[in-house]
């Protein structure tokens, strides 16, 4: 287990977010190294990314300004992560918005779970990256505080974390209705007010949590449930909770699962 009192921290303003680093057990020179050498990645990925910089690729592919096939091996990878994962949820999470392309839905995990795997191959025994609130872990024991999105500053439940896990969340609490049915571009009639999921992967738990929400509380449960490596809570706007079967586990013991403004607080 990592010594606790051995740890190294670290906050990067990036991505229109904050990343907030905590490695704990090893500070040294190579695992300074390797923060340096993520905080150096997510500030390319958001170069390259960013729908706000007229310059980046993909702002450049939207405007047809660049072919796909002239992309960097970055944005071809997250360009077919985004179509892998519109295949896996039967349309529920797109890129593809109004004729453009918009692949924020799954970057934001992509390149948090890069970053930790970064200091996690530099020998860090253990490591949290949280990037605005979705958290990639390595090691532990971590606990992973969800926020309640009807009461701020309350917990709705904890996720205990000792091996390689990933949480992320999705929601209008914070930023308002922002995920559209990709089928109608509208809201989903029946929303959720929040869904956590935790997989193995933040680019599988960002991008499921993306499509849950936008599937609307009746679908998303169904497909949760039957969703493997990965397990699901849930907020309706009215208070109430479900979870998939697998979820208790999560908040009562750390285990590890197979396959594949902060949101949550890391302990």
């Amino acid at each position: 287990m990592a010594d606790p009192a051995r740890r190294l921290r670290h906050v990067e303003h990036v991505m229109g977010t904050v990343v907030s680093f905590d490695v704990r057990g090893d500070a040294g020179p190579r695992t300074r190294a390797a923060l340096a050498a993520a905080t150096a990645w997510l500030h390319h990925v958001d170069e390259e990314f960013s729908p706000y910089r007229p310059g980046s690729q993909i702002s450049r592919l939207a405007r047809g300004d660049l072919a796909p096939g002239g992309c960097s091996p970055q944005v071809r990878e997250v360009l077919r992560l985004c179509a892998d994962a519109e295949r896996r949820s039967g349309g529920w999470f797109s890129a593809r918005y109004a004729g453009g392309i918009d692949p924020t839905g799954l970057v934001k995990g992509w390149a948090v779970e890069r970053a930790a795997a970064m200091l996690h191959s530099a020998g860090a025994p253990a490591v949290c990256v949280n990037g605005g609130g979705d958290v990639q872990l390595h090691g532990g024991p971590w606990r992973v505080g969800v926020a309640d999105p009807l009461r701020p500053g309350a917990v709705a439940t904890v996720v205990e974390a000792r091996h390689t896990l990933a949480v992320a969340t999705s929601g209008p609490a914070e930023r308002g209705c922002h995920i559209l049915d990709p089928h109608t571009g509208a809201p989903p009639a029946d929303p959720l007010a929040s869904v956590t999921v935790v997989a193995r992967t933040l680019t599988e738990a960002d991008a499921w949590a993306t499509a849950a929400c936008a599937m609307g509380a009746e679908r998303a449960r169904g497909w949760l449930a039957a969703l493997p490596g990965a397990e699901a809570f849930a907020v309706t706007p009215a208070g109430a909770t479900w979870k998939t079967a697998g979820f208790a586990r999560l908040t009562g013991r750390c285990i590890s699962l197979g396959g594949s403004g902060d949101r949550r607080r890391v302990c």
